[in-house]
């Protein structure tokens, strides 16, 4: 952190703390009693804990809460659609920050929350979040939205498999692909290794090894997937997934890949810390698995860091009560019931709560959990995709040269060579 980052993150803590004390004593949940609000969620188990919580929230605040749950392409399809008609439909929404928060700025689609932290109950603790994660969501200036978590693909071992393979935990991207050999003619029942292979969601578990291998998304102005470290780390992970990974993995993301190592029919999966509870639903993987960072490549560990966030469209016309649920949502009492579910909170004192101290001391998969998305928290970029306007249409790129891979259709170089005169056209359009 810099000196001057140091003092702008004083001056907001500052500036934050001193409303917050002045009008802790009169806070009234009951504000907006009678008013209704719209939210919208993506089907991922954070998307979940609002939906399953909505009546705690329509008690305590009078408000009436509708949720729409859909997956994450309907999700962004219903949200693109709505805002761009200027329709006040939805007042709040779940947002990447990382992924659309720089196109969604420019179009105008987030309302500054930045006058509305001030207006927070005594037990909010805002200053308490991540100030990487609230950097990271303002943008020229402008806050625009509250980090509900903080995630990042994490490696999910069956400990039992490796041992009876006679495989060490991969200590390198080198022993990764090794590992999987030996579990492949160690027991052919089982898929040695899977992640993501559906075009637009691999990006998400692909940047780790792209940057674990040394790769750079922007080099000198151009596009660096070709670059010899982007080229390794496309073989890497085409191989990976083609020659042990599961049939049709092109189609899978986090649903597919979560109930593959729940069901025990794979023995390495690498996927995001928020599918805990998805991968330990039933209690059948509770005693033989073991969770880890992605091991480091030729260029180190850097892993994933990201977080989803909850924002509120330009167009409500119910403000007042889109921050009430926003600030419910985000509270440290909402993100310790979240921890408690396998979803690792954005302030750091979580961690130290009480319940969520025996929760995790119950089970040594959570301890492990628990290690890596706090390491991952410390080291981790928030680099998926390229950091220009159009990162979501550069993920389509990264994601159709990936799977030319892995289906074998194309050569890596072939691969990324279509897809950087894309990318550089994007990167040339965001001015370099």
């Amino acid at each position: 952190m810099t000196a001057q980052y140091a003092r702008r993150v004083l001056a907001l803590a500052v500036s934050i703390l001193l409303p917050i004390s002045a009008h802790a004593a009169s806070f009234n949940w009951q504000k907006y009693k009678g008013q209704t609000i719209e939210v919208l969620v993506d089907n991922n188990p954070i998307g979940k804990v609002i939906a399953t919580n909505a009546d705690a929230f329509e008690k305590l605040t009078g408000i009436t809460l509708k949720v729409d749950i859909f997956t994450e392409q309907q999700m962004r399809q219903r949200l693109v659609t709505v805002l761009d008609a200027n329709s006040n439909q939805i007042d709040v929404f779940m947002t990447l920050p990382s992924r659309e928060g720089a196109q969604f700025a420019k179009a105008g689609w987030y309302t500054d929350l930045t006058p509305m932290t001030g207006d927070v109950s005594s037990s909010y603790d805002f200053n308490g979040l991540s100030p990487a994660l609230l950097k990271a969501a303002t943008i020229n200036g402008k806050l625009t939205s509250i980090p509900m978590n903080i995630e990042g693909p994490v490696l999910y071992y069956r400990a039992d498999i490796l041992r009876k393979c006679h495989v060490a935990v991969p200590a390198t991207l080198a022993d990764l692909e090794l590992a999987a050999q030996k579990i492949k003619a160690c027991d052919p029942s089982v898929t040695p290794f899977v992640s993501r292979g559906l075009r637009d969601a691999l990006p998400y578990t692909y940047s780790a090894f792209f940057h674990n291998m040394g790769g750079q998304y922007i080099v000198d102005g151009k596009s660096g997937l070709c670059s010899p470290q982007g080229l390794a780390a496309l073989k890497l992970y085409g191989d990976l997934l083609r020659q042990f990974g599961p049939l049709g993995v092109v189609n899978y993301s986090f649903y597919q890949i979560s109930s593959l190592y729940r069901d025990g029919r794979a023995a390495m999966a690498f996927e995001s810390s928020n599918e805990l509870s998805d991968v330990m639903q039933g209690g059948a993987r509770l005693g033989d698995t073991g969770v880890a960072l992605l091991p480091p490549g030729p260029g180190g560990s850097h892993p994933t860091a990201i977080d989803w966030g909850l924002a509120m469209s330009p167009y409500s016309t119910h403000k007042g009560a889109a921050w009430y649920l926003i600030q419910w949502a985000t509270s440290p009492d909402m993100q310790a019931k979240n921890q408690l579910a396998g979803i690792a909170a954005p302030r750091a004192s979580i961690a130290k709560d009480r319940a969520v101290q025996a929760w995790l001391k119950a089970e040594p998969v959570r301890t492990q959990w628990q290690q890596a998305v706090s390491e991952l928290a410390t080291t981790g970029t928030s680099d998926v995709g390229y950091p220009i306007v159009d990162n979501p249409e550069s993920r389509q790129y990264i994601g159709d040269a990936v799977d030319n891979v892995i289906v074998g259709t194309k050569t890596p170089a072939a691969a990324c060579g279509a897809a950087d005169a894309s990318l550089n056209t994007l990167i040339a359009k965001d001015g370099g």
